[in-house]
């Protein structure tokens, strides 16, 4: 069960629209990507709120990596983590590649309920990398709930090319990092900058935010 210590809270959460995101699969909710965009989303007037799974947790206090649980267990616990926000409006849920996968699969739900507004994946996981017929993508192609995800063009999880041939849902809007991996980064050689890319998809969010808490 979450403790008040166990979150990481970024921008004023009392005024402000406010996203919680939970982490990827091999690195907890301080990780320097989470922390690093979470902070840049705070300095565009939406506050975000960051959380661990369980097993992260455990992992962390006995000093070694742990896989992540069923997918089962993880909808589970997010569920019973947005209800340390419970009546807290307009309410935006996401993740960082796992975390936004479990976090997709659950929006339509909390959206019908009237839970969340809306739904941000940074780094959505499409599929393995190298594994590009194993796709995740079913329930984005239903999705009812507005949804922004922020992708590298050249993510091996899923790139531009790959992505722009699936058959997703209207209600899915996508920023794209140019030449960003999966935590957004270019290479050298392409003239963009991580900096620069984080920046905007920050404001990518930010203006999603705000856009469907109006």
């Amino acid at each position: 069960m979450l403790e008040e210590s166990d979150w990481i809270i970024d921008g004023d959460e009392r005024n402000r629209p406010l996203l919680v995101l939970a982490h990827g699969a091999g690195a907890g909710p301080d990780s320097p990507f989470l922390a690093r965009i979470s902070a840049l989303i705070a300095e565009n007037g939406i506050a975000v709120a960051r959380f661990p799974f369980a097993y992260m947790k455990r992992a962390r206090a006995e000093g070694r990596r742990l896989p992540p649980p069923r997918t089962e267990r993880l909808m589970k616990e997010f569920r019973e983590a947005l209800s340390f926000w419970q009546g807290r409006t307009p309410l935006f849920i996401g993740g960082k590649s796992m975390g936004g996968r479990i976090a997709s699969m659950l929006a339509d739900e909390l959206h019908a309920e009237g839970s969340i507004t809306g739904l941000v994946c940074l780094g959505y996981p499409f599929h393995p990398p190298g594994r590009p017929q194993q796709l995740r993508i079913d329930h984005l192609q239903r999705l009812q709930t507005p949804a922004l995800i922020c992708q590298g063009d050249r993510d091996p999880f899923g790139t531009r090319k790959e992505v722009e041939a699936y058959a997703l849902s209207p209600a899915i809007r996508i920023f794209w990092a140019p030449d960003g991996d999966h935590d957004l980064k270019p290479r050298v050689k392409s003239g963009e900058t991580w900096a620069n890319n984080m920046a905007m998809a920050a404001r990518a969010v930010a203006d999603f935010i705000r856009h469907h808490a109006a």
